[in-house]
C-alpha cells in the first residue's frame, strides 16, 4: 500500500508514538491534576514535557500559553467564539478549510461582520490585498498556514507584519504545517496558532492545541467550556489563569504522550530536514506529472510558495472515479473531491467535482513517487 492521504491525518507514525501510549497506559493511566500520588504526579509531568517541547518548536516563551485541545478545528472555535463580539469585523481568505469558514459563517449570523479576499487561482495570496479590506471595525485576520488542497503556503509573515501594524489580531490555522514547515509565532507575528497533534506532529488523532500570544487578555477571552480543571477546587468559578481556563475535565492523557513522542521525533530529525526531505518528493512527482498530457495539476509553480501537497484532475475522468481505480488497480490511498473546503475549490474553479490530492509525509520514498508517476500515467491514457 501507497499513502498519499496525509493532509487527512499522516500514516504511518513513528513507532516510539505508540511505545509512549503503551506505557501511558500500562504504567502510569492515572488523572492529571486530581490526585497527589505518583502516577498522577507522572502523569501531569508528561503533560507539562509535552507543552515544553511544543514551545520550543514554535519559540514560545511561556508553555502555559499552549492550551491542548482536541485538533485544530477546536482550536479555531476557541479562538473565534472566545474573543470576537457582536460588530467586530474579520478578515480571512478564499482558500481557507471548512474549520475557518464554518464558525465564521456561523458568527455572521450575530453580528460578526466577513470579508473574504480573494485569492490567485493557484491559491497564493497578495497581503496588500489583506490591508486594502481592514477597517476600524477590524478585530482580527485569520488565514490558513497552507492550503489543504493545493499545499499552497500563505504570506503569514507579511500578513502578521500588517496585523501588528494596524493593531489587529492574527489567528493562524497550521494544521497543514505544524511540524512540516518552521513556525516563530513571535517573529511571524502570530497572535493565536491552532494546530493538530495527528498531521505533520505525528501524534495520535483527537491531540492537538491553540497557542495563546502574550497581546491576548486571557482573562477576556471566553472558553468554550467551563468545569473541573484539578485547580482551584474550593471555587465555583472558572479559573481565570493559562492554560487551566481553557482546559476544562480530565485531559487526553494517552494521546498527548503520543503527542509528545511525535514532536520529539520532529525535534529530533527537524523541522529544515523533514520539509527537505518532502520537497525532494513533491517536486519529483509534479516534474513526471507534468510529462502527462493534459493532466491538470493545481498550486503555484514556485516550489518555495507550496508544502507537500498538490492536487490534480485527468482530462475526461472524474476525481471520485480516479481515485477509485488508483486505489483498486495500484493500492495508492488518496483523497478525491471537495476535501472540507469548497471555498478553496471555487478558487480554483474545480467547485463541485474538486480534485484528486496526493500530500506526502518524510515517511515516503522515491520508489513510491515513481509508482505513483507510472499509475497516473497508464491511468492518463
Amino acid at each position: 500500500m501507497i499513502y498519499f492521504d496525509n493532509p487527512a491525518t499522516t500514516w504511518p507514525k513513528p513507532p516510539q508514538v505508540k511505545e509512549a501510549m503503551i506505557k501511558f497506559m500500562d504504567e502510569i493511566g492515572a488523572n492529571p491534576g486530581r490526585s497527589g500520588h505518583t502516577a498522577s504526579i507522572e502523569a501531569a509531568r508528561i503533560i507539562y514535557e509535552a507543552r515544553e517541547a511544543l514551545s520550543i518548536l514554535f519559540h514560545v516563551k511561556d508553555s502555559s500559553r499552549i492550551v491542548f485541545t482536541l485538533n485544530a478545528t477546536e482550536s479555531i472555535n476557541l479562538a473565534l467564539k472566545g474573543l470576537l463580539k457582536y460588530k467586530d469585523h474579520v478578515i480571512t481568505s478564499s482558500m481557507e478549510h471548512n474549520s475557518v469558514m464554518r464558525p465564521l459563517r456561523d458568527l455572521e449570523r450575530i453580528g460578526i461582520e466577513l470579508s473574504v479576499v480573494p485569492c490567485f487561482a493557484d491559491g497564493t495570496l497578495d497581503p496588500k490585498e489583506v490591508e486594502k479590506k481592514i477597517k476600524t471595525s477590524t478585530k482580527m485576520v485569520v488565514l490558513d498556514h497552507a492550503s489543504n488542497v493545493t499545499g499552497t503556503l500563505l504570506p503569514i509573515k507579511e500578513v502578521g507584519f500588517i496585523t501588528r501594524r494596524n493593531d489587529l489580531l492574527f489567528l493562524v490555522d497550521a494544521a497543514q504545517t505544524a511540524g512540516a514547515y518552521p513556525i516563530d509565532v513571535e517573529k511571524d507575528g502570530i497572535d493565536l496558532l491552532a494546530f493538530t497533534g495527528h498531521k505533520s506532529l505525528y501524534g495520535p488523532q483527537g491531540t492537538g492545541g491553540l497557542i495563546i500570544g502574550e497581546r491576548i487578555r486571557e482573562k477576556e477571552m471566553i472558553p468554550l467550556k467551563q468545569g473541573g480543571t484539578g485547580s482551584r477546587s474550593e471555587f465555583e468559578e472558572q479559573p481565570d489563569f493559562l492554560p487551566d481556563r481553557f482546559e476544562s475535565g480530565t485531559p487526553n492523557g494517552v494521546g498527548i504522550a503520543g503527542l509528545l513522542a511525535g514532536v520529539q521525533f520532529v525535534l529530533e530529525k527537524g523541522v529544515e530536514q523533514i520539509r527537505q526531505n518532502e520537497m525532494t518528493l513533491i517536486e519529483e512527482l509534479i516534474m513526471g506529472f507534468e510529462k502527462i498530457p493534459e493532466l491538470k495539476l493545481y498550486g503555484p509553480k514556485n516550489q518555495n510558495d507550496r508544502i507537500a501537497t498538490l492536487s490534480f484532475n485527468f482530462p475526461r475522468l472524474s476525481p471520485s472515479d480516479g481515485a477509485s481505480r488508483l486505489e483498486k488497480e495500484f493500492d495508492i490511498l488518496c483523497r478525491p473531491g471537495l476535501h472540507c473546503a469548497p471555498a478553496a475549490h471555487h478558487t480554483l474553479g474545480t467547485f463541485p467535482e474538486g480534485t484528486i490530492r496526493f500530500g506526502l509525509s518524510t515517511f515516503n520514498t522515491k520508489e513510491e513517487i515513481k509508482t505513483a508517476i507510472q499509475a497516473v500515467s497508464l491511468i492518463a491514457k
